[in-house]
């Protein structure tokens, strides 16, 4: 994709070290060069526009939130304007900010910035959102505790910026903008092969656990809508009855005051595949108190939205330490003789389980959660654990191709974006030129409005995330 483009013929150093040589003819100059506040307040009928990590400021579909809100008191949120540049306070730095696609409201904790007639708020938005720029942003942050920290106007009106010529600002963000709706095509095309494979996966599961390997068994009605017949050697039993519902760990109280290190699990070190990472390991003294207690051989499930939802959870049979603790958004299950630790880990990704687990969920509004009690009475079939053993055996086979092809359509989009990182930051910052390059490269810029409503199920969830960590800080804002 980059084969077209080159240096600049001359260049001259910077005086800043995060972004060292530009081209010759580019400029150096301060935020408040290019921007003014925009702090208007009392557009209540405008609609809500909210930040993503990914694609920017858009405007938010407040009917398929999955994190139900309310907005309270749209008289104090902010007017943008279309064009203008909105940021959000203390997220800037993981690269929340963007350009306002229509008119809107955003939250009290964003800064808006219009731009000046000769400045292109796209290219600017750009080289904001790259590693080297979004470094700069803590140093010009304030705050008593560094992940609170604010970059309030003020001090982002004094951060330098590079200045290309205003028509060339316009080409490279018109550059950007169609390789970036060439990328998004790319890795929504992925996202829906790994959906299918997943689909098909996961039916290849349910089968085996419901109905067994044999498919000249007898069958016995269960009595389960979601189950219907299943194989009448095996039982009916509530996951209580098989497994002990987050054990307590008076078992291991002589090891209260030990340093002896072991597995610690926050929720992104498992994944939605079941996956571990094993690495952070924590003297036992340290998180006795206030996380979740688990041992090799159990079972952790995840239990708040929408990590629940999504299907992280893991089976701790090969866990590096004998015992471990991790997020107290964990349930963790026991199994007992009657089931087999990978057995029981099947039985929890089964579709049924998080379909329901999701209704029975309560709490406020994105934090709810899954109950023990919903786990310890939900009735699965239990085959003899003979027979366990011969569907894990089958399930690993038969997965294992779909597991490969999973895998590499997802290294595939992590390496797309890797290549756009790259580009990106190359671009803004003067390594590559684009100006020589013809219009027909950059064709179907006027495309991008779709790009940008058409967000994968990830970026969704991340989203929504730092949402609800700028809604809490509203009546903060500037």
């Amino acid at each position: 994709m980059t084969a077209d483009l080159r240096p600049y013929p001359e260049y001259k150093e910077s005086g800043l070290p995060w972004l060292g040589r530009i081209p010759a003819h580019w400029e150096i100059g301060r935020n408040g060069r290019l921007f003014e506040q925009r702090n208007q307040n009392g557009f209540s009928d405008l609609p809500i526009l909210e930040v993503s990590l990914r694609t920017g400021v858009r405007v938010r579909d407040m009917d398929n939130l999955r994190r139900k809100q309310v907005m309270s008191d749209r008289e104090k949120y902010k007017r943008a304007v279309k064009g203008d540049i909105a940021y959000n306070m203390m997220r800037m730095w993981q690269g929340a900010v963007g350009v306002a696609p229509v008119d809107g409201l955003v939250s009290p904790a964003y800064v808006v910035a219009r731009p000046y007639s000769a400045t292109e708020p796209r290219y600017f938005a750009y080289l904001f959102r790259t590693n080297a720029y979004m470094n700069e942003v803590d140093g010009y942050s304030r705050g008593i505790v560094k992940d609170r920290n604010r970059l309030y106007w003020q001090d982002f009106k004094r951060m330098p910026s590079c200045i290309p010529p205003y028509e060339e600002q316009k080409a490279i963000a018109n550059y950007l903008d169609a390789n970036a709706i060439k990328i998004r095509r790319f890795i929504r095309n992925r996202r829906r092969l790994i959906e299918v494979l997943n689909e098909q996966k996961q039916a290849i599961i349910n089968r085996a656990v419901t109905r067994g390997l044999n498919p000249t068994v007898l069958l016995k009605p269960s009595s389960i809508d979601w189950l219907g017949d299943f194989p009448e050697h095996w039982r009916l039993m509530r996951i209580k009855r098989v497994a002990r519902i987050n054990p307590s760990r008076a078992e291991a109280y002589h090891l209260r005051e030990s340093i002896d290190v072991v597995v610690f699990l926050p929720m992104e070190r498992v994944s939605t595949e079941g996956e571990v990472d094993s690495s952070e390991l924590r003297p036992i003294n340290e998180v006795w108190q206030g996380f979740t207690y688990f041992r090799r051989g159990d079972v952790v499930v995840a239990k708040i939205t929408p990590c629940f939802e999504n299907g992280k959870g893991a089976c701790l049979s090969e866990l590096d330490t004998e015992l471990g603790f991790g997020t107290t958004e964990f349930i963790v299950l026991r199994p007992t003789k009657l089931i087999s630790t990978e057995f029981l880990y099947q039985l929890t990704k089964l579709k049924q389980f998080r379909l329901m687990g999701v209704e029975s969920m309560t709490g406020a509004a994105g934090q709810q959660r899954v109950s023990p009690d919903f786990v310890a009475n939900f009735t699965v079939p239990v085959p003899p654990v003979e027979e366990q053993t011969e569907i894990i055996k089958f399930i690993s086979s038969e997965t294992a191709k779909f597991s490969i092809a999973i895998d590499r359509a997802q290294r595939e989009i992590d390496l797309i974006r890797e290549y756009q990182t790259r580009l990106i930051a190359d671009v803004v910052t003067g390594k590559l030129d684009v100006q020589h390059l013809s219009p027909g490269i950059v064709e179907g810029v006027a495309e991008f409005a779709d790009f940008n409503e058409d967000m994968d199920i990830e970026d969704q969830q991340v989203d929504e995330e730092l949402e609800a960590l700028s809604d809490m800080d509203d009546s903060e804002g500037e």
